[in-house]
């Protein structure tokens, strides 16, 4: 199996994403009742809370590679 680098903002943009179709599928078979207005602060929100994990994870990223590379040059 090939190995890949996880990306927390792709995994939490997903999760979200798929809540907000798990609602209106709820909703669309009748299971429970979401108002239209949901799906914007929650697609909204989450999408934010994926940018700041994407930004996060790119500077911890960042910083251990140019630490790596800072000590075998040394």
């Amino acid at each position: 199996m090939l190995r890949h680098e996880l990306q927390p903002g792709k995994l939490v943009a997903g999760t979200v994403l798929v809540l907000a179709g798990v609602l209106y599928a709820g909703d669309a078979g009748g299971a429970w009742h979401t108002p239209w207005f949901v799906a914007i602060p929650l697609v909204t929100g989450g999408l934010c809370l994926a940018g700041a994990a994407a930004l996060l994870t790119g500077m911890v990223r960042r910083r251990r590679r140019d630490g790596r590379m800072g000590a075998d040059a040394g």
